[in-house]
């Protein structure tokens, strides 16, 4: 059966039509998958700001979701990945700031030798604490292989001496300052001294004048006697006196 042409030009427009269609479900499937990737996408930026601010702030790998005593080039890494994760320019969670900055704290005092010395002998200590209580040794299968559990208590113990250090610290810091201010008020009230004796030493130099012109004239020129020598003079008369009787 020969296809005539009219019925080629009669199906052609039909056919262009399912094309079309066909072309416009693939953009509403592609417009689809792409917004539930952006909305995976948001919820895995709001997650990890929500885990980061909720991470102790004490333990930089906590912050960071990292065990203690990886290599520092996993230190750049986790944080290169979770600040290009959570930036706030690529988020609208208003906790973005904070987290960002939260993070760039852990990453710079895990980054700091001294810092992270600190910070490891704290764990270290933890974990110590942890083995004393439960009666482990370093060799107990627990420690070996440490199951979600020992790791969790041990985060925990961390916790608790971090918190204990802090607090010790803040005592430390305070008294220091204490004594910094007794040591202030000392050096204050010298030169306040100081200052007093300059201004009275200053003081007795410019009365000098004056004081020697009140001796002058109370001593009176020479020969003239003055208001001592009358004075002299009326006692030695008073006492020539004689009482009559």
């Amino acid at each position: 059966m020969a296809i005539k042409e009219e019925d080629v030009k009669e199906v052609k427009p039909k056919i262009e039509d399912l094309k079309k269609q066909a072309e416009q479900d693939d953009k509403d499937e592609l417009a689809a998958l792409d917004a539930l990737e952006k909305e995976a996408s948001e919820f895995n930026k709001d997650a990890e700001i929500d885990r980061i601010i909720k991470a102790f702030k004490l333990d930089a790998y906590a912050v960071l979701d990292l065990q203690p005593g990886v290599p520092e080039s996993d230190i750049k890494l986790a944080y290169r990945k979770k600040s290009l994760l959570i930036h706030p320019d690529k988020t609208s969670n208003p906790s973005a700031p904070t987290a960002f900055d939260k993070l760039k704290k852990a990453q710079t005092e895990l980054m700091d030798e001294k810092a992270r010395a600190r910070l490891d002998e704290c764990i270290a200590d933890a974990r110590m604490l942890l083995m004393r209580e439960r009666k482990l040794t370093v060799d107990s299968e627990e420690i070996k292989n440490m199951d979600r559990e020992m790791k969790e208590a041990w985060r925990r113990k961390t916790v608790e001496v971090l918190v204990d250090n802090e607090h010790r610290r803040r005592k430390q810091m305070k008294a220091q300052l204490q004594e910094e201010g007794r040591e202030q008020r000392r050096v204050d009230e010298e030169v306040e001294s100081r200052k007093r004796r300059r201004e009275h030493e200053v003081a007795w130099e410019e009365s000098r004048e004056s004081r020697i012109g009140s001796w002058r004239d109370f001593k009176g020129p020479k020969g003239t006697g003055g208001a001592a020598e009358k004075d002299g003079g009326n006692k030695k008369k008073k006492s020539k006196l004689k009482v009559l009787g």
